[in-house]
């Protein structure tokens, strides 16, 4: 019965946040102060799921220009938990088969996100030149998942070096953010599913690695983001088993 509830409250609210967003979108077309506004309307799920979302991030964040944003990609509960700290004129890169999705795929255009066909190398490559055109053009930041797909309980996978790449060419600092594990935590027939906390990390000056590769620069930021990962579990795990949530 639980599962249901829930079931028909996301797919009512989901539609209606969607329909909603297009009309409103259609005043502003691919404004990018959008999809953090709509971000945090899908974030607001959260509850609904029995899960307490807790973000953490630095004082200055409000005040931090172009940058890139990356964070680890474990399932779709980011969109209930990750969705939450995305800063203002950031969007977001994805596959262009999202478009397809009814409703919601029009509301991810309309927002302002980049759709890019990953199954085209060739178009794929060419993301990095319109990264580097937007920022030269306006302020906006972006949010990419460097790991490529879901991780699905498989932990922080290796990540891909399009973000460092387009980074570097940029001259912007990347920022990190990482979520702690949703694999397996939320059980759509129970009440309470615990707590997930959203780290955002300090800026990383992509300057210091001009001397190293891109490849170094991508191995450092994941292993920063997998010390962070096993921290944050570790602190979720504590504080769930003393019931100070």
């Amino acid at each position: 019965m639980l599962v249901i509830l829930r079931t028909l409250i996301v797919v009512i609210y989901s539609i209606l946040v969607c329909v909603f967003g297009c009309i409103r979108c259609l005043f502003s077309p691919r404004n990018p102060r959008h999809v953090a506004t709509f971000g945090r309307m899908f974030g607001a799920l959260a509850p609904v799921f029995g899960v307490k979302v807790e973000v953490r991030k630095p004082q200055d964040a409000a005040n931090y220009g172009n940058a890139i944003y990356i964070a680890n990609h474990q399932n779709n509960f980011d969109m209930i938990t990750a969705a939450n700290i995305v800063q203002p004129t950031t969007v977001t890169v994805g596959k262009k088969s999202l478009l397809w999705i009814p409703f919601f795929g029009q509301l991810y255009w309309l927002t302002g996100n980049l759709l890019i066909d990953r199954d085209n190398r060739a178009k794929a490559h060419s993301t990095i030149a319109r990264v580097v055109e937007e920022f030269n053009k306006k302020r906006i930041s972006f949010w990419m998942f460097p790991e490529g797909t879901r991780s699905r309980g498989r932990g922080l996978l290796p990540f891909k070096t399009g973000a460092f790449h387009a980074a570097v060419a940029a001259g912007v600092p990347i920022i990190p953010i990482v979520v702690s594990n949703t694999h397996d935590k939320i059980k759509l027939n129970r009440w309470k599913n615990g707590l997930v906390i959203v780290e955002m990390l300090p800026p990383i000056d992509v300057a210091d690695f001009e001397k190293e590769s891109v490849r170094k620069l991508a191995t450092y930021c994941r292993e920063l983001m997998q010390a962070k990962l096993i921290e944050l579990d570790a602190e979720v795990a504590e504080r769930e088993a003393s019931g100070k949530l």
